[in-house]
């Protein structure tokens, strides 16, 4: 009778062991329990810790509140300008709850999956190719907001949307590459004008300011001087004094004096050519009572420049005599 009792007892407590063991459910920290009673909900989602339920009568599901990142696959879109490229994103998102979560969808990550790669190949097409390069951060806000808004009623959060890569063509790659080598060029150039602007006033301020003051010009040349034999000593700089050009054009300008030669020049008269001198001693010798004789044309002396004449044909010179 005793061991038929105590035979019971183990079997009871066996069975109770079993009993509880089944009966008894461990829920994580980030997880959330959610027990259905012969197919219904019961009560709320069951806290981490603990989860006490009836066998074969309860049935518990464990939802996972951490947040998920689930990769977008690279979808192929036309922009607006009509430009054909591949984006890939990244979605990161959160149970917020879990009854919801499993009750109205049947797989809340597939259904975030398929809608966040329709969601991305709308903005796809309602974008520029400059907003997908530049603009990402406006394109994940819109991105976020499309995904968003049906998964609020799947007890689903999304916490954040990022556009990873844009994969353009080859051609559409090398024109960018030639646009953007062109803009940087043109802007080295107004750089480089600006600066060749900027010097230009500050010589001809430096110009204005070394004219009122003539000595600042020499001090500006012993500088130079010494800047270059600090730099090279073996180079010999010989300076020109600055006056000294100024004393040469001023020289160059003015007119020269006459000299003491060129004055007794012009004061002393003119002699007779020598056909005048032979005219008058004629008339001197011949005899008062005589007629005149005729006077014979005289014939002008040329000179030896007034002598040569060109050849008809035009080779060479010929002098008169």
């Amino acid at each position: 009778m005793v061991q038929e009792l105590v035979t019971s007892v183990i079997t009871a407590g066996c069975v109770g062991f079993v009993y509880l063991a089944a009966a008894m459910r461990v829920v994580k920290q980030y997880e959330r329990g959610v027990v259905f009673r012969l197919g219904r909900q019961s009560g709320e989602p069951r806290p981490p810790g603990l989860a006490v339920i009836i066998p074969f009568v309860d049935r518990l599901y464990k939802v996972n509140m951490q947040i998920v990142t689930l990769p977008i696959p690279a979808q192929e879109g036309i922009t607006r300008d009509n430009v054909t490229v591949r984006v890939d994103a990244v979605v990161y998102f959160k149970v917020i709850d879990a009854a919801n979560a499993l009750i109205r969808v049947e797989d809340y990550k597939f259904a975030v999956s398929q809608m966040a790669q329709t969601s991305l190949r709308s903005i796809i097409g309602k974008s520029d190719l400059d907003d997908l390069l530049s603009n990402r951060e406006k394109l994940n806000q819109g991105l976020e907001l499309m995904i968003d808004s049906p998964a609020v009623g799947w007890g689903v959060q999304i916490d954040r949307v990022e556009i990873k890569d844009v994969s353009l063509p080859d051609t559409m790659k090398r024109s960018m590459a030639r646009q953007a080598e062109a803009d940087r060029d043109r802007r080295a150039r107004i750089i480089n004008a600006d600066a060749e602007f900027q010097a230009s006033k500050k010589l001809a301020e430096a110009a204005q300011q070394m004219a009122d003051t003539p000595a600042a010009l020499q001090l500006r040349l012993l500088q130079t001087v010494t800047a270059v034999a600090a730099e090279k000593n073996s180079t010999l700089v010989l300076p020109f004094p600055v006056e000294l050009l100024r004393f040469l054009e001023k020289a160059q300008r003015e007119p020269e004096p006459e000299s003491y030669q060129s004055r007794a020049r012009s004061a002393a008269p003119a002699a007779p050519s020598p056909p005048e001198q032979l005219v008058e001693g004629a008339r001197a010798s011949a005899d008062p009572g005589d007629p005149a004789p005729e006077e014979a044309p005289i014939t002008p002396v040329r000179s030896t420049a007034d002598a040569v004449t060109p050849d008809p044909d035009g080779s060479a010179a010929r002098t008169r005599t």
